[in-house]
């Protein structure tokens, strides 16, 4: 079994995806948090095969909070999410420690995440994006 944090302040969205994923992987474990303060307590305890994170998230910038995590949990693979695709979000994020970077607006963003899942139930390493 693997388990996946959701950090994002959008219930709806966090729980739509939460859906979709017992659908696709019934036995994966899901944990919710709402902003960084809650993931990072929730990373300490759960310690998460991947997180997938809004990069704006109350209290903290989504796109520094990877760098936290994977000061001391650099096995855990962060995606960060987002509805801002610039490039210069993306260097930030990627340059921080997140290992993907998917934009909420694409059209294969949904099998993007699956990906990530699949990439972690197969073993295989992460690698950052382009």
């Amino acid at each position: 079994m693997i388990y996946t944090l959701l950090v994002d302040a959008n219930v709806s969205f966090r729980q739509a995806l939460s859906d979709v994923l017992h659908v696709y992987f019934p036995l994966i474990g899901v944990e919710e948090a709402c902003d960084a303060a809650e993931a990072l307590s929730k990373v300490e305890c759960l310690r998460p095969d991947i997180i997938f994170m809004d990069n704006q998230l109350p209290g903290e910038n989504g796109l520094n909070l990877p760098g936290e995590i994977k000061q001391v949990y650099n096995d855990i693979v962060i995606v960060v999410l987002t509805t801002n695709n610039q490039s210069q979000y993306r260097q930030q994020a990627l340059r921080n420690g997140a290992d993907y970077y998917i934009s909420k607006g694409d059209d294969s963003c949904m099998e993007e995440i699956l990906t990530q899942i699949e990439g972690v139930l197969d073993g295989r390493v992460a690698h950052r994006s382009k």
